[in-house]
């Protein structure tokens, strides 16, 4: 659970280093994927696949707004240590 937490936060820090009109709606969607990353059936989905599509998708968000890839590499560093 600790490791997830650490996920959850390094998505909000990425959060911050984009427009300010656009933050509440990527925080808001952080917060509802991990929500449902709860319930989901850990037999179909593992949870390091989980930890991939999280940082996966904020790699996607921050080429979006032209924000560099090397501000997300502390959150390859949690998402993909062992």
């Amino acid at each position: 659970m600790k490791k997830v937490l650490r996920v959850y936060g390094g998505v909000l820090r990425l959060v911050r280093l984009l427009p300010a009109d656009t933050r509440p709606y990527y925080a808001k969607y952080a917060r509802e994927n991990f929500v449902n990353y709860r319930e989901v059936d850990v037999s179909e989905t593992s949870v390091e696949e989980l930890y991939q599509r999280a940082y996966n998708h904020s790699l996607w968000v921050l080429k979006k707004y032209s924000i560099d890839e090397s501000a997300a590499k502390k959150m390859k560093e949690i998402c993909f240590e062992q």
